[in-house]
């Protein structure tokens, strides 16, 4: 018998996501254990894969753990290696925009932590190599933005609206 905030991750259902160069598995374990403020998802990354295209939150803080693996995360304009046992905190701004690559021959795990895990109020999310812009209301817990928002728009500047892919260098 476990209690309802206690969670394992093979009890937790895997969506994936991929398109070109961009793959990852995730499992949403904050949403599962009943978290209300704090995002907690185990991903994994295939070899020479991208989990997201690069980006920033204006009002969501994320961080890393890395598991298992090794990979690159690309922050504001530097590429820095990381490996199993590396902690990567990722602040609200475009200084902080951030990727994580694997470049190592393993599948790259990570727990990605991200607050608040639901969006109290809005956050707009800028793609810097694309150059669009992602505005997000009113989410659902335990599910990624572009699906857990009521309100959610991505927007280019000589576009109307552009898919969550579209113009990104790794997605071709």
């Amino acid at each position: 018998m476990t209690h309802s905030n206690v969670v394992h991750g093979d009890e937790v259902a895997a969506t994936t996501q991929s398109k070109g160069q961009f793959e990852h598995t995730a499992r949403r374990l904050g949403a599962a254990a009943g978290a209300t403020t704090l995002g907690v998802s185990l991903f994994e990354v295939p070899a020479g894969k991208t989990a997201f295209p690069y980006h920033f939150h204006s009002s969501c803080e994320e961080g890393v753990y890395i598991l298992a693996g090794e990979g690159t995360a690309r922050i504001g304009g530097e590429s820095i290696p990381v490996r199993a046992g590396d902690y990567v905190a990722f602040p609200p701004g475009p200084d902080f925009a951030h990727q994580l690559t694997n470049t190592g021959t393993q599948t790259l795990r990570y727990l990605a932590l991200s607050a608040p895990a639901v969006f109290l109020g809005m956050d707009i999310v800028g793609y810097p190599d694309s150059n669009k812009v992602a505005f997000a209301a009113g989410a659902k817990p335990g599910k990624p933005l572009r699906e857990a928002a009521s309100i959610m728009k991505i927007i280019k500047s000589d576009t109307p609206d552009v898919g969550y892919y579209d113009g990104e260098p790794l997605a071709k």
